[in-house]
């Protein structure tokens, strides 16, 4: 395992982490997803990702008793929590003082902590000033409850807009962004963003790089009952899959597919490879459900140094088309 600094910070993240969103709870009970963490961490992985409002708290549950069950020290892992969506009350949502507070509070009891590594905005809240939000993030981390504050599909002006205040009241800035980021959402990372990289030192936590499975090439005939386009909870990734709209990319996922038959490397390895050719993603969160899944997944970085300008090339020639 390599590990990158998050943006400007001091802080090491392995390179591929390892997130609970649709697997703990729906996918996976206690048992199960001790042993992924369990696998994770013994293959270099040290970043666990969650939020208030994966299965409604019971995936931060899950992954608190994991880490208890585990005994690991607490200096030998990240955790993060995102907040926003916490309960249908009006005070048990987005980004005001008194939520961003309560459900910090809330997260370290789910998962058995005294602190978060790392504590996300969700997502914007129009009806918070920035200001609020950056002071109750601010208060936290000077209560030691938190040690870095990062948003989640913030607009590059909304950030801007956070740094500044921060900035201007003498308040801790935020520290990293989660952007959806793969070979078909590249917008934010390779664009938007450029600007806050360079003049921030923005880290970025990356998810979905394989594109809710898309990029792995399971789909190209199908969809098999095994996998999360099958989850009640969650049907709307297979209604995008068999969109009118996705045609597209499916033609693009069978030539990278031949193109992982000619370079002898797995379509899902590529995908990967793929996302952490870009100097500016700190890590990418893999959401496997199965162990050889995951193994796979931490395998990709025995491919990495193939992946020269030519390899890049033909990649980028196929999702230009």
């Amino acid at each position: 395992m390599n590990y990158r600094r998050l943006g400007k910070t001091g802080l090491k993240v392995s390179e591929l982490s390892y997130g609970s969103w649709v697997t703990f709870s729906f996918q996976l009970k206690l048992e199960q997803a001790t042993s992924m963490m369990k696998l994770a961490f013994d293959n270099g992985i040290n970043f666990f990702d969650n939020a208030e409002a994966y299965a409604s708290g019971r995936s931060e549950m899950i992954m608190g008793d994991a880490i208890k069950k585990l005994g690991w020290s607490r200096d030998s892992f990240i955790i993060s929590s995102k907040v926003f969506w916490g309960g249908k009350l009006p005070t048990q949502q987005g980004l005001s003082h008194k939520h961003v507070i309560d459900a910090c509070d809330n997260a370290l009891k789910r998962l058995h902590l005294d602190y978060l590594d790392l504590y996300f905005c969700h997502r914007p809240d129009p009806d918070t000033p920035i200001e609020e939000t950056v002071r109750a993030m601010h208060t936290l981390v000077m209560q030691g409850k938190i040690c870095y504050w990062g948003t989640s599909e913030w607009s590059i002006s909304e950030l801007q807009e956070a740094y500044r205040v921060a900035r201007e009241l003498n308040l801790t800035p935020p520290s990293m962004e989660q952007p959806e980021y793969n070979m078909f959402a590249r917008n934010k990372m390779e664009d938007e963003f450029l600007p806050l990289f360079e003049n921030e030192g923005l880290g970025t936590t990356i998810w979905s790089p394989l594109s809710s499975g898309l990029l792995t090439g399971k789909y190209i005939d199908g969809m098999p009952d095994d996998t999360r386009t099958s989850l009640e909870s969650y049907k709307f990734i297979k209604e995008n899959f068999e969109s009118e709209g996705f045609q597209k990319k499916h033609e693009k996922v069978r030539e990278l597919d031949a193109l992982s038959k000619e370079i002898e490397i797995p379509l899902v390895n590529i995908a990967l490879c793929w996302c952490l050719k870009n100097k500016n993603v700190s890590t990418v969160i893999l959401g496997a459900s199965k162990e050889d899944q995951l193994l796979q997944n931490i395998d990709s970085l025995k491919y990495s140094d193939q992946f020269d300008d030519a390899v890049m090339e033909k990649i980028d020639t196929i999702l230009k088309k």
